[in-house]
């Protein structure tokens, strides 16, 4: 059927709004409306750091987002052994040989003992003096013997053992450094003198020592060139980078000689796949490279890191490391370094490990570091060409996959999980920082599409629904892409995603930075996606959830510390529009209308709110009573209370707001079939105001406008009043200017002219005969050059305007006959 298909080509009957349920159907487009608003506004981070200002944690149970860093903060041999292990005792007892000092003199060939812990000197066992190794931040790189070129190999893999309490803590690093210092002195005391003196006369004479004992010559061979290409390539390098001294007030140009030292040796060591573990100095190359933290140029900081991260550190100084990269990447200035650094993939390649809680802290400040880049766009459109996503979210699945269980003890093994959750929640806030970051990219919206990220980030939130940073970060993320049509649509398909936001409306109903933007996220699916919309009514509780919200944020604050009114208020917009959207299933609706409870709130803030100081508050819930308002069921509380609305309607439409008026007009269009309405109408003279509404040029109010006249036309007494107003041209000039481009309002004026003409008395029927016939003529009309929009249009113009032009024409044609006649 369709639009307004007569009973009778010659029927007297009265259009009221009264339709069948195709007409509904096709009227439901206009007088069911979703509503749209804002995004919540989310301040700028003043500060770059770890967590935000408004994080929930404490700020004393935190890891710091500024720190102090040193050369003597990190471990120049990287030596340690693990936990529980001990160094196997050597077979031999080696002599050690006199190892020069700075000043190029010799001390006495003893092992060095401890340092005093208040004295300078003290006295050895056999009564001398024995000068204590001194205690600078790294020592330099030492001269280059024999007894260095001869290292047995074994002791150097013994040297770089990773170290062990690879676990987060949230001090700052603090380092020991005379004993540092001591240690490494004392290693490189050993390590030059490791070799017997048999050994190394054999080495001079020229056969090989025991410790070539079963190599073949390729391997000698082998043996030879490395150390020609570390004698010829590397240590003059290393030579130049240890005769720079750090101190105040280095100068640029000195700054860039190291930096490119350091890409030299980076390109060196890359050449002979001298890199990672592989190389037999590394812990040499390390020693020189830790000074250079002293520089405090970020510049040269960040060519370190990228080295001394490929050279795979590990323990405190992998630690550290990300911990100078995360202090550089704070200061937004240095972004423009990170652009033209290759430090971006190291990171990355970091966050790739498998084995996450070992480097947690590492990761930790690793994917900060990222999250504080990502807020630049140029660095995010980067981060998202190298995949910076999709290891995001696999470091989050690995984050909650992988929690390892290594205690058979229930009691510790309760603890640990639990410092274990808090480990991954900190990371996790980082994580979802950074996405947030990303969300903002245009570009990344293909990359959540297909990455399935929002089932991962409901999986994440559903995981640490009581850590309010990471819910945030989320209803952040979800947001601000919900606000994309194809990004709507794969949220609203992920399983549980209505239910678990409700779940956290509930759970967090007072962290309004939450609340408001999870009220964001379901308004726009349930503007797009009648799934959504069952789903939020059929989850158990739902409805409940959303109107304890409601008498939460409505009431007033009890103190000046709760919410502010503004924020107060964009709480209530979020929520009444999403009523207002769930409002549009016809189930939903009439359960809606029905609820004591909903429609007291709603003319609450009708009654309490002037539409001047909170004018989105009041439309949306003059709106939401509109779309109430179209069910005419007798449990329609709205239906049965029409006479306190149509006085909070009168006060609405003779303000200043247009919108408001628009609203009210709508509302009356559907109250007004009601005949006690009507009289409201006529007694206090709105219908002299909604005629006026047809000059307004806007075809909205025209067609609201309309929806009332046609009701208003249906009583014999008031289509005199109607047509002292003017009434019948007003509608002429609204089917002139707007039936061409909307056949839907041209279908409303025609059915409004109709009912003004049911007294036989039609003013102007020879220039509404002229329109319709032009109207009429599909061959005079001119549609869009677009296929869709044509094809809408004509669709239109077939099933609503034309049967109802048709008839309107036939009659006013017989009537023109009669009176000639």
């Amino acid at each position: 059927m369709s639009l307004m298909e007569l009973q009778h080509e010659k029927s007297e009957r009265v259009y009221t709004r009264r339709q069948t349920s195709a007409e509904i159907v096709s009227e439901a487009r206009r007088s069911l409306r979703t509503l749209a608003t804002q995004r919540p506004f989310t301040p700028q981070e003043q500060h770059r750091q770890l967590f935000g200002e408004s994080s929930s944690r404490a700020r004393d149970g935190r890891p710091p987002s500024a720190f102090s860093l040193h050369a003597r903060n990190f471990e120049a041999l990287d030596s340690r052994p693990g936990s529980g292990s001990r160094l196997s005792p050597l077979e031999h007892k080696p002599r050690l040989s006199a190892f020069p000092d700075e000043d190029g003199r010799e001390d006495e060939a003893t092992l060095p003992k401890p340092p005093a812990e208040r004295e300078n000197t003290r006295r050895g066992s056999g009564g001398c003096r024995v000068r204590h190794l001194r205690t600078s931040s790294i020592n330099r790189l030492p001269l280059m013997t024999s007894h260095s070129k001869s290292l047995d190999r074994s002791v150097e893999e013994r040297i770089d053992q990773p170290e062990d309490g690879e676990r987060l803590h949230c001090d700052d690093v603090t380092g020991n450094n005379t004993k540092a210092s001591s240690e490494a002195d004392l290693h490189t005391l050993t390590k030059n003198s490791r070799i017997p003196q048999s050994a190394q006369n054999d080495v001079s004479s020229g056969s090989k020592p025991d410790a070539y004992h079963g190599l073949n010559d390729k391997d000698a061979d082998d043996n030879m060139d490395e150390s020609h290409y570390w004698n010829s390539k590397v240590l003059p390098v290393l030579h130049e980078i240890e005769s720079f001294a750090p101190g105040d007030g280095v100068s640029e140009e000195m700054v860039g000689r190291m930096c490119h030292a350091c890409t030299e040796l980076h390109h060196a060591l890359a050449e002979r796949g001298m890199l990672g573990r592989q190389c037999k100095k590394r812990s040499t190359i390390l020693r020189s490279l830790f000074r250079l933290v002293d520089v405090g140029s970020d510049r040269l900081n960040l060519t370190l890191a990228k080295l001394i991260l490929a050279l795979n550190v590990s323990g405190n100084n992998l630690v550290n490391i990300c911990k100078l990269v995360f202090k550089i990447s704070r200061n937004a200035s240095n972004d423009t370094l990170f652009l033209t650094s290759s430090v971006l993939d190291s990171l990355l390649s970091l966050l790739q490990s498998e084995d996450v809680w070992s480097k947690s802290e590492a990761v930790l400040y690793c994917v900060g570091s990222l999250k504080l880049l990502s807020g630049n766009s140029a660095l995010a459109s980067l981060l998202l060409g190298k995949d910076f996503m999709g290891i995001l979210l696999l470091l989050s699945k690995r984050l909650n996959h992988c929690i390892p269980q290594t205690s058979s003890n229930v009691t510790n093994h309760r603890a640990e999980g639990e410092g274990q959750n808090i480990i991954a929640g900190h990371i996790l806030v980082q994580v979802t920082a950074a996405l947030r970051n990303i969300a903002d990219q245009s570009e990344s919206r293909p990359s959540f599409l297909s990455s399935k990220a929002f089932v991962t980030l409901c999986w994440i939130v559903e995981n640490h629904r009581n850590d309010i940073d990471i819910c945030i970060n989320v209803a952040r993320i979800f947001s601000k892409l919900s606000t994309y049509t194809e990004c709507c649509y794969a949220l609203a398909e992920t399983p549980h995603c209505c239910s678990l936001f409700l779940d956290l409306l509930g759970k967090h109903s007072r962290k309004q930075d939450l609340v408001v933007r999870l009220l964001f996220t379901l308004g726009n699916l349930t503007a797009k996606s009648i799934e959504a919309r069952e789903r939020v009514y059929e989850e158990e509780g739902g409805i409940d959830v959303l109107l304890d919200l409601f008498q939460v944020y409505q009431r007033p604050p009890s103190s000046p510390e709760q919410h502010p009114a503004p924020e107060r208020g964009d709480v209530l917009i979020k929520l009444i529009r999403l009523l207002a959207n769930l409002a549009i299933h016809p189930t939903v609706g009439t359960a809606l209308a029905a609820n004591p409870l909903c429609v007291q709130l709603l003319l609450q803030v009708l009654e309490s709110r002037c539409v001047q100081e909170c004018e989105e508050l009041v439309i949306n819930a003059a709106a939401t009573i509109n779309n109430l308002s179209f069910y005419q069921g007798e449990s329609s509380l709205v239906r049965s209370q029409y006479k306190h609305i149509s006085q909070l309607l009168l006060k609405l439409l003779l303000g200043s707001s247009m919108e408001g008026v628009l609203e009210a007009t709508r509302v009356f269009g559907n109250l007004s079939q009601i005949k006690d309405v009507r009289r409201f109408i006529v007694q206090h003279k709105v219908h002299q105001f909604v005629v006026t509404l047809l000059d307004s040029k806007n075809p909205d109010v025209c067609f609201s406008a309309c929806g009332v006249l046609i009701n208003l036309s249906a009583d014999s007494e008031n289509r005199a009043l109607l047509r002292v107003e003017g009434t019948t041209q007003k509608l002429i000039d609204c089917l002139r200017d707007f039936g061409s481009q909307d056949w839907h309002l041209a279908a409303v004026v025609c059915q409004t002219l109709w009912n003004c003409s049911l007294d036989g008395e039609m003013q102007h029927s020879d220039e509404i005969l002229k329109i319709l016939r032009l109207y009429t003529d599909r061959g005079l009309l001119q549609w869009p050059s677009n296929d869709g929009v044509r094809q809408v249009q004509k669709a239109c113009w077939e099933l609503l305007f034309l049967p109802v032009a048709e008839r309107l024409r036939q009659r006013l044609h017989v009537e023109d006959i009669t009176a000639i006649s």
